[in-house]
């Protein structure tokens, strides 16, 4: 199971982007699926995850501001980033907890995908 992250960029605060996080592989059942950022200098940090049944969480320095959602017909998440500020400035990730077919049963891998940048700034 590979995650495919895409959609990061410069923009300029108050802009948008739309990240995309896209799960490859055969006979897999998505658990949930989250995004993570990293600044230079920081922590990772959880932004926002969906679960299978499509509930979402958010930290509250992207509540009103940031939308998760999926296509489970694509296999991808996305993250929708509005009102970006410089302080979003970071490397962004996509995990997953997904189950995959095994001999004994579902088992559960949490792959990452690269990271992609995103740079808010005038």
């Amino acid at each position: 199971v590979q995650l495919q992250a895409s959609g990061g960029g410069l923009v300029q605060p108050g802009g948008s982007l739309r990240l995309s996080c896209a799960a490859s592989g055969s006979a897999l059942s998505i658990h949930s699926m989250g995004w993570y950022r990293q600044a230079p200098g920081k922590q990772r940090e959880l932004v926002a995850g969906i679960d299978s049944d499509s509930r979402t969480a958010y930290t509250d320095f992207v509540k009103g501001r940031f939308t998760i959602s999926k296509d489970n017909a694509k296999r991808t998440v996305y993250l929708q980033m509005s009102s970006l500020k410089p302080e979003d400035t970071a490397v962004y990730s996509c995990h997953g907890v997904i189950f995959i077919p095994t001999l004994t049963g579902w088992a559960p891998v949490e792959p990452w995908g690269q990271g992609t940048q995103v740079t808010v700034s005038s």
